[in-house]
């Protein structure tokens, strides 16, 4: 096999949050022959490009990603995704930390992959515990004022009336484009 056929596909996966709406920064002047890219929190696994991303791959394929913090939110997770591709033969590359998962990795390599993914899962807590402070500071001085009402008080009446009256209420939450439980909430 010559190096230039050792991957039959580069396929990459972009994740971006909310907050990181960038796209093109994460794999920017990377060759690759398909892309996968969620735009969703990577806290869970309802991340529908990361499946299609995991079905679609094949043994001798690379999958590239900018970092691990983009393909998993937990060490176990990240070791879990990381482990069952090289199983299947797929190599595994995170531009950020310069490594490459391959399946033939050496005990040192998968300490690394520990680590590393041990250390972004801190990072992370670490964010969201100064962005709580943040906001109890911010409330303590009268400055934050929170998420903006999904409904309006002429909404909840107008919601409460029509389930008085015998709507369903799934079909209430599809048509304001809010979620059941919001609905719930909103009916108190």
């Amino acid at each position: 096999m010559t190096a230039a056929k050792r991957h039959d596909k580069r396929v990459g996966y972009i994740r971006v949050s909310s907050l990181d709406q960038n796209t093109e920064r994460q794999l920017e002047g990377v060759k690759l022959d398909k892309v996968f890219t969620d735009k969703a929190s990577g806290k869970d696994m309802a991340r529908p490009q990361l499946r299609a991303a995991l079905e679609y791959l094949r043994e001798g394929d690379l999958l590239l990603v900018h970092s691990m913090d983009r393909l998993a939110r937990s060490v176990d997770d990240l070791r879990r995704i990381v482990l069952d591709l090289t199983k299947s033969g797929v190599h595994v590359q995170f531009l950020k930390e310069n490594l490459v998962f391959t399946g033939e990795d050496s005990p040192m390599s998968n300490l690394l992959l520990s680590l590393l993914g041990a250390v972004a899962e801190f990072e992370r807590s670490m964010i969201r515990e100064r962005q709580r402070e943040g906001i109890a500071l911010a409330k303590k001085a009268g400055v934050y004022k929170g998420r903006k009402p999904s409904l309006t008080p002429v909404q909840v009446a107008e919601i409460r009336k029509r389930v008085a009256a015998g709507e369903k209420k799934a079909g209430l939450a599809a048509e304001y484009r809010i979620s059941r439980q919001t609905l719930y909430t909103a009916l108190g």
